[in-house]
């Protein structure tokens, strides 16, 4: 796709519009279009797309905002900017997400919102999550940032929360060739809090309303997604077929594979693994100069920044996921043969 990426660069230089044009306009159409949503809004980054987003939910200082431990410090990092508190939970041993009951046991009084990550394509089960908290004023936050192609009972990931939010890293699924990140929701008001927060606290003109942020998906980045966006599903569909690669190769004999959440499609971000012998895997396949990488080795509750916050109660699937997970080569450009190279590697681990 690199020619037909050098084009839209072209078209925006060309342009001499980079920021919050047509690009944009049509690539936000265009993915609520894909996700099924009434609005999409690009921003910056993942990251201000969660802080964003919260604020918009209502989030604000003396609230609590509950977040699993397991996933990327930006999950948790992004709260504390709105003037609230993260409040670890538990994940499930499985499918390494929130559950409704970890988030029920992390729940206070002060709760006004809940983080749902979809943890390497996974999807968190958003739709039980809104079901068991209606009533209580406590909003569900879809952080859908590695689960761009992903579906939940056929509705697709980012679609499932009062808002979701996705980042475009490079290393996504659905990526940019910067930073990037959108907000998605069917809320009228949480869209039109969105646009305005980030732009400067602004509707337009020379009146600030709000202190808000200098977060906006940029032209460039926006011609370039838009060009992705039409590969997403065959890139999705080949993930899965490494994956099921994986599955038919032997591996769950010593290994413990990935679990998918009742009733969804993972899109396979990342193929994570679990062993308790982790460290003696990664070496084998490093011997066998094949790349692997464990991921989120030490908890968020655990890290020095969010000491403040941890939690008084243990978080026992947290720590055994951080301990044993390994994630094996994942991607839409590999083959059946690579399948068969690393399940070669792995065999009797």
């Amino acid at each position: 796709v690199r020619s037909d990426v050098e084009s839209a660069i072209a078209r925006v230089v060309e342009s001499g519009q980079f920021i919050l044009g047509p690009e944009v306009e049509a690539f936000e159409r265009e993915f609520a279009e894909y996700l099924g949503v009434r609005h999409v809004v690009g921003v910056a980054n993942g990251t201000d797309a969660l802080t964003i987003a919260l604020r918009c939910l209502g989030v604000g200082p003396g609230d609590d905002v509950v977040v699993p431990s397991f996933t990327f410090y930006a999950s948790a990092e992004a709260i504390p900017h709105t003037g609230a508190r993260p409040v670890f939970c538990d994940v499930d041993p499985e499918t390494f997400c929130v559950t409704p009951e970890s988030v029920e046991q992390a729940l206070t009084p002060a709760t006004r919102a809940v983080i749902a990550v979809d943890l390497f394509g996974r999807v968190a089960p958003s739709d039980r999550l809104r079901e068991q908290l209606a009533g209580r004023d406590i909003a569900v936050l879809e952080d859908a940032a590695q689960a761009a192609g992903a579906r939940l009972h056929g509705r697709r990931a980012g679609s499932l929360g009062d808002a979701g939010t996705f980042s475009f890293f490079p290393s996504k699924n659905l990526f940019c060739f910067g930073d990037g990140g959108a907000i998605t929701t069917d809320d009228d008001e949480v869209a039109a809090a969105a646009r305005q927060l980030r732009f400067h606290g602004s509707g337009g003109g020379d009146t600030h309303t709000e202190v808000g942020y200098n977060s906006r998906l940029d032209e460039l980045q926006a011609a370039g997604l838009r060009v992705l966006l039409p590969h997403l599903p065959a890139w999705t569909e080949a993930r899965r077929a490494i994956a099921s690669g994986y599955a038919a190769s032997g591996l769950a004999e010593s290994l413990r594979l990935p679990v998918e959440t009742a009733g969804a499609e993972c899109c396979y971000h990342l193929y994570v693994i679990r062993s308790p012998q982790r460290d003696e895997v990664a070496a084998r396949l490093e011997a066998a100069e094949i790349g692997a990488r464990a991921y989120y080795s030490i908890p968020l509750h655990r890290q020095p920044a969010m000491r403040e916050f941890a939690p008084s109660q243990p978080l026992p699937n947290v720590d055994a996921a951080a301990a044993e997970s390994l994630a094996l080569p994942m991607g839409p450009a590999l083959t059946a043969a690579d399948v068969e190279q690393v399940a070669a590697a792995l065999a009797d681990s």
